[in-house]
């Protein structure tokens, strides 16, 4: 018999903070008191006249709905080969946002559509592409359709859908995600395909960097979770790929949690786009059932035996929980996996192959539990979910929205569990606002099971350290061979790789972190916010563009080689030039031999061994002519002391005085006589 119960509320206010302690009714009644700020938010939301004029004039109105409604895909008069696709995925009845999205789509007229998660927003833009396209000239090919998408698993499940729908009509299809080679994705751009799905990163990798492939044939843009698209992380790679795109297109975007602020929508270059929004933007599917188990603040360290309970005791069977950090998701598993319990994990750290095969097993019940961040948030359609459970709750009510999508969807029931701690207390808010009072449940655990599984957990963290510092070593290990094996190819193929044209990209990786990093930096980098002690400053950084951005490998070691042959051919002229200068200098004049020097300005010589000085004057002739010749001076020097120079000029000698000892020099009759003052 289990001691796990629910207590069915009938208020919001008692779901969120129902309690039996002392303590908890003073929270009570604080919720309470603050009833009225909570309306005041909620007017706070609604719009001004100014912003719904605005939107009046840039949304076009939507067609009339049709006398009859719409029953089936054929009424809505598409061709055989689509119905027939369409039959294989056993779509019989349109759902409201395929009724409404596919007639506007065939006129060709820019869309956005939101509807709750499961509706089919899928086959809604997927149908009226391939009716388009049945009609396309065959003369020449090219790529008329792009459809982006956030993440590489949705981009999957979008061309298979899309692969199912037109199997049977005339249209070539190429994905393009990153984690997968680049080679056989070249190969098949160069061949044009009629619809190219794609993450925005791999797409403008290939734009600017794959040979023969460009966006200016785009007939239709399709962008899936859109409100995620125009977030400041895929800010740069959107606004990037829309400069490609041709300005007169079709664009179609969707979203469970689809914006309709003009601000973000006016920079995609909509042509008065058709608003149709099925249901409430933060609205949920009527057959889902929402718990939540409250976390004290003083037990936070409980969450894992919490998720223990629920997962061991409850919810055993395909079961999604979401986390909010990649260490998290991986530490849990080796709880799960110690625990006897079969689960696989689903995050940004693994390879494209470990998500692809993750997420393949738990389609096929391989494994129970299925342990992701919010990569796994949107979009993904997988059969059979039964509880989605938020270990940590999300940041916005948009991403929660998101999560609890994931079962509920098209029509069946679902259930989420949330653990909700004190710092989640906003955004539990939001939820309540949004939801009917009778989906609302609260799940109370008893402190003895969760000190049971508490207790088993503590006595696992030897294990799980030691499987973690194993999983430590492996890497390594790894990261290693592949440094190895990189430098083996280098060795070998060094040739092939150096004469590859070097891949470039639109923006640098430090501008990707400040982009990607709560979106305070632009695409061009123009601004950064900085804290300087308690002031921010907005500053302009400027960013320096490597000289060889842009070039192939080849060009760019022609000019290094240019640059070094430049450099040492200006070593060489200087070293001429400097050649050059020295033999221009005047040559000195070889010593006379000890018994013949005298002293510089005819002073006498003293001889070792006599007292007596005896002075004589010293006469030098000097060939003019010669020394003109060699373009040198005569130079008399004695021991140390100072040398004079005598220069020659334009058919002139000047002779420069000594400063020193009174010596000078006299010029006679083309004779230089150096002669001392007595």
């Amino acid at each position: 018999m289990t001691t796990m119960k629910l207590s069915f509320t009938t208020t919001a206010a008692q779901a969120d903070l129902e309690s039996s302690d002392d303590g908890d009714k003073e929270e009570v009644r604080d919720f309470h008191a603050k009833r009225g700020e909570r309306a005041s938010d909620s007017s706070s939301d609604e719009e001004t006249e100014h912003e719904k004029q605005r939107k009046k004039s840039y949304f076009s109105l939507p067609p009339s709905p049709p006398e009859t409604p719409i029953t089936s895909f054929s009424s809505l008069n598409l061709s055989r080969p689509i119905l027939k696709g369409l039959s294989t995925l056993n779509f019989v009845t349109p759902t409201p946002i395929q009724s409404q999205t596919i007639p506007v789509a065939l006129m060709g007229k820019d869309i956005c559509g939101g509807a709750i998660t499961g509706s089919g927003k899928t086959a809604a833009f997927v149908v009226p592409i391939l009716e388009r396209l049945l009609y396309k000239p065959r003369e020449k090919a090219s790529t008329r359709v792009l459809i982006l998408c956030p993440t590489r698993e949705l981009a999957i499940q979008v061309d298979k859908v899309a692969r199912t729908i037109g199997q049977f009509v005339d249209v070539s299809f190429c994905l393009c995600i990153g984690g997968l080679s680049l080679k056989p994705q070249e190969t098949e751009l160069r061949q044009r395909p009629d619809i190219v799905i794609a993450t925005p990163g791999r797409l403008i990798d290939h734009v600017r960097n794959s040979p023969s492939f460009s966006l200016d044939s785009i007939e239709i843009l399709v962008i899936d979770e859109a409100d995620r698209m125009l977030e400041n992380g895929f800010a740069a790679e959107l606004d990037e790929i829309i400069k490609f795109c041709p300005k007169s297109r079709q664009t179609m975007l969707f979203s469970a949690t689809m914006t309709d602020n003009v601000d973000e929508l006016i920079r995609l270059s909509l042509n008065h786009p058709v608003r149709l929004m099925v249901d409430s933007v933060k609205s949920t599917s009527s057959k889902l059932v929402q718990e939540f188990v409250r976390i004290r603040e003083h037990r936070e360290k409980d969450r894992a035996a919490v998720l223990l309970a629920l997962c061991s005791r409850t919810f055993k069977h395909r079961v999604i929980v979401f986390f909010k950090i990649k260490a998290s998701v991986h530490e849990m598993k080796i709880v799960f996996e110690l625990m006897g319990l079969k689960a696989g994990e689903l995050h940004g750290s693994l390879s494209q192959e470990q998500r692809l095969q993750a997420l393949e097993s738990f389609r096929k019940g391989k494994v129970d539990f299925l342990l992701a961040t919010d990569l796994a948030a949107r979009g993904l359609d997988i059969k059979g979910i039964e509880t989605v459970i938020n270990y940590d709750m999300p940041q916005t009510h948009a991403l929660y929205l998101h999560r609890v999508g994931r079962t509920a969807r098209a029509g069946r029931n679902g259930r989420s569990v949330s653990l909700t701690g004190e710092p989640d207390r906003k955004i539990l808010k939001k939820i309540l606002k949004h939801t009917p009072h009778s989906h609302l449940k609260r799940r109370v655990i008893s402190p003895e099971i969760i000190s049971t599984y508490q207790a088993q957990i503590d006595s696992l963290q030897d294990r799980i350290k030691q499987i973690l510092a194993n999983e430590k070593e492996q890497k390594i290990i790894q990261q290693a061979e592949m440094e190895l094996q990189k430098s083996e190819n280098m060795l070998i193929h060094q040739e092939e790789i150096m004469s590859r044209p070097a891949r470039t990209w639109f923006i640098s990786e430090k501008q990707k972190k400040l982009t990607s990093d709560g979106g305070e930096a632009s695409v061009n980098g123009k601004k950064r916010k900085r804290q300087d002690g308690n002031d921010e400053k907005d500053e302009t950084k400027k960013i320096k563009r490597d000289q060889y951005a842009g070039m192939s490998r080849a060009k760019k070691r022609r000019l290094k080689s240019m640059e070094e042959e430049d450099a040492i051919n200006k070593v060489k002229n200087a070293k001429s030039i400097k050649v050059a200068k020295k033999a221009l200098r005047p040559s000195k004049i070889t010593k006379l031999p000890p018994e013949n020097q005298k002293k510089v300005g005819g002073g006498a010589v003293k001889k070792k061994g006599k007292s007596n000085k005896t002075e004589k004057r010293v006469r030098f002739d000097l060939d003019l002519a010669d020394v003109s010749k060699k373009g040198a001076g005569a130079v008399i020097s004695k021991g140390k002391k100072k040398t004079t120079k005598l220069k020659s000029g334009n058919n002139n000698r000047k002779a420069s005085d000594s400063k020193k000892g009174g010596k000078g020099l006299k010029k006679k009759r083309g004779k230089v006589v150096m002669k001392r003052k007595r």
